[in-house]
């Protein structure tokens, strides 16, 4: 860093954030409140202040700093701003992000306290032949896990246990398992110490684990990387997406785009709070945090400076990183307006969904917020937009409960929710029983009452009713009858969601039976509790579940009855929900002339029920796939081996479900894939 004071020039006012230049770098920021800017150059070392320059009032481009500075090295400096005025006075500010800033450093490993500081990447990365899998839509199956938690277990066999390296290794995992696209929990740079709850056992501050409060919206998450020197985070995350789409596996990020980090008015000063606070964040009439995200603050999303903030961030992460599509977290702030109350017809949705770059890549919403806003069915999609449904989940969960009026939900939600989206492809709902949010599948049928004491909050903390039933017995249990239900009923669940029109979705750990001991809500846990075990998948009831999943994973993949974007004919059995009468759901291809046809039957009462498939189409004859009451690898059954069906009665037990698929007759000899084989993790 040379001793005098750079002479600086002007810079491009687009685009913003901090760009290495032939001469030198450039820096560009906006704030509409801001009289005077300065830029804040530190030492990579400590973070100490090595010059201020201030932005020369010539070099602003309406709302926008901007300057170049000769002569900087990228790898000599960090860097941040301050600005005068700011909302704790007429002075200069402390210094504030970049909140362009694609590299976030003086993060720490996992667990310390940050001191963040901007940095300016190095942005070359080979990618090689690098493409988009561009998985077909009735082929997406979404995998939901975070990245520290995959690994972190000492089980996990990996060399990087909790990092992207780490991750990365488990791709044969991934593609053994059969799914076809990773949806990772937040990676942009957020800090795991941002929790003001402690640990009831040790009284240890527990941390923020899952990452929904964004520091820094176009930065890796760095201590999810082995590598945290400079530029590691950015390309130690692109090797995962290029290893990922080599392997034929699409990668969907979460966003957070509906509060930030910087909490209230009594939260820390990062960057917008500073920068322009009206324009960032949805205010009162007095001024005051409107908290509709039950964090603190509310995004303005549809402020036209925030509409192009957000459309900028995902630009950098399909453009950098090369990601197939985003989840976007609590969305219906996404379609509030300055008032906080939902618009019609908001910009942002509209521009996200007709942005060129974007185009192609997979937009989904959780079309709900904290302040009451339900849009499932009815968020703004503008033909791009697909969604989390939450009425899927609802529906199944009170089925495998035996809810009275569930067979009727259930009709609905395995056909593709027709009533939901009317005229829409059935790719648009994401199907899911389980997420990282409330229970995991092993404990929806375990535990009626959330144990989430570890949580410091009293216990009182994450949903109070998730439809869950534990079978007879809260908590564990050596009783083999109700060990055997419950293990019948996790297959029967992943039958129904697997076989069931739309995208289906499930978190990581569901496929081999993993536990958070009745916790729902274990935001807050970087223990076993969130990790995955990698021990159970050589469990018998691990192994026994994972071989069931990966064969209905198969099956999926094999029936082009099951990629149809239609919505299928299903009904409920008459007289299914007339009281104490079993519960019981039958559902067909809506072509059932055609051969690969496919029956499912699933019943949820006591006792036995008899079911009749209808008429095989000509010249085949119903095979049976699944039994769910079955035993241990004669539930399931490898596609094209299925054994065929003595005639067209069927008796389902209590809790399970059955699928059969309509094959020529005689069957010719079956040639399962490779892929197909079973195998322990």
């Amino acid at each position: 860093m040379p001793a005098a004071a750079p002479a600086v020039r002007p810079g491009d006012p687009y685009p913003l954030g901090a760009h290495v230049r032939e001469d030198g770098v450039g820096f560009a920021v906006r704030s509409a409140t801001a009289r005077a800017v300065w830029l804040v150059l530190m030492r990579p070392a400590d973070g100490a202040v090595l010059r201020e320059i201030r932005f020369p009032d010539a070099f602003r481009v309406g709302d926008v700093f901007a300057m170049t500075v000769p002569g900087l090295d990228q790898a000599l400096f960090h860097y941040g701003y301050r600005v005068a005025p700011w909302p704790g006075g007429d002075g200069r500010s402390p210094v504030i992000l970049d909140p362009y800033a694609a590299e976030l450093a003086g993060a720490g490993p996992w667990g310390t306290r940050p001191a963040y500081r901007s940095a300016v990447p190095d942005r070359s990365f080979d990618w090689g032949e690098d493409r988009p899998p561009r998985v077909p839509p009735g082929e997406l199956v979404i995998y939901e896990l975070h990245v520290r938690g995959f690994t972190r277990h000492p089980g996990s066999g990996v060399a990087e246990p909790g990092t992207y390296a780490g991750l990365r290794e488990k791709i044969p995992y991934l593609r053994r398992l059969g799914v076809t696209c990773v949806e990772l929990l937040p990676v942009q740079e957020f800090d795991e110490t941002d929790n003001t709850f402690t640990s009831p056992a040790t009284g240890a501050p527990l941390p923020n684990y899952w990452g929904y409060n964004t520091v820094g919206f176009f930065a890796p998450k760095s201590a999810y990387a082995a590598d945290t020197g400079p530029g590691g985070p950015g390309a130690e995350l692109k090797e995962l997406v290029k290893s990922l789409h080599a392997a034929g596996i699409e990668i969907i990020l979460d966003v957070v785009f509906n509060h930030t980090a910087e909490g209230d008015h009594r939260g820390p000063l990062l960057s917008f709070r500073a920068l322009d606070e009206a324009a960032h964040y949805l205010l009162g009439p007095d001024g005051s945090y409107r908290n509709l995200t039950a964090t603190g603050n509310t995004v303005n999303a549809n402020h036209p400076a925030t509409r192009a903030f957000i459309l900028d961030c995902l630009r950098h992460w399909v453009t950098e990183y090369h990601v197939d599509g985003f989840r976007f977290d609590m969305a219906a702030i996404l379609t509030r307006g300055p008032d906080g109350a939902p618009m019609d017809d908001p910009p942002l949705l509209a521009d996200i969904a007709r942005d060129p770059v974007l185009a192609g890549r997979r937009l989904i919403a959780e079309a709900t917020d904290a302040a009451g806003a339900y849009q499932v069915g009815t968020f703004p999609h503008h033909g791009r937009f697909g969604e989390w449904n939450m009425r899927y989940r609802d529906g199944i969960r009170r089925f495998l409960a035996g809810r009275p009026g569930s067979a009727v939900e259930l009709a609905a939600r395995v056909a593709g929710s027709p009533d939901l989206y009317p005229g829409r492809p059935t790719s648009v709902s994401v199907n899911y029983i389980t997420c990282h949010d409330g229970f995991t599948l092993a404990d929806l049928t375990t535990y009626e009452r959330r144990r989430n004491e570890a949580n410091g909050e009293g216990g009182t903390d994450g949903v109070a009713d998730e439809d869950s039933w534990n079978c007879g017995h809260e908590g564990p249990t050596d009783d083999p009858e109700i060990r055997a239900l419950r293990a019948r009923q996790a297959r029967t669940a992943f039958l129904l969601l697997l076989t069931s029109r739309g995208i289906p979705m499930f978190p990581a750990g569901d496929e081999f039976g993993r536990s958070q001991g009745g916790n729902n809500n274990a935001y807050s846990q970087d223990s076993p509790t969130s990790w995955l075990d990698w021990s159970l998948p050589h469990t018998d009831r691990g192994r026994d579940l994972f071989r069931f999943v990966r064969r209905c994973l198969a099956f999926r993949r094999a029936t082009p009855a099951l990629h149809r974007q239609e919505h299928a004919g299903v009904r409920a059995a008459p007289g299914a929900d007339g009281g104490a009468a079993p519960l019981t759901v039958l559902f067909t291809d809506d072509e059932p002339h055609r051969p690969g046809a496919v029956f499912v039957a699933a019943h949820n009462g006591g006792g036995t029920r008899t079911v009749r498939a209808p008429a095989a189409p000509p010249g085949t004859r119903w095979h049976l796939f699944a039994d769910t009451a079955a035993p241990p690898g004669r539930d399931a059954h490898r596609p094209g081996e299925e054994p065929a069906c003595p005639g067209p009665l069927f008796t389902l037990a209590a809790h399970s479900a059955i699928a059969l698929v309509a094959r020529p007759h005689p069957q010719p000899h079956p040639h399962p894939h490779p892929h197909q084989e079973d195998a322990t993790p």
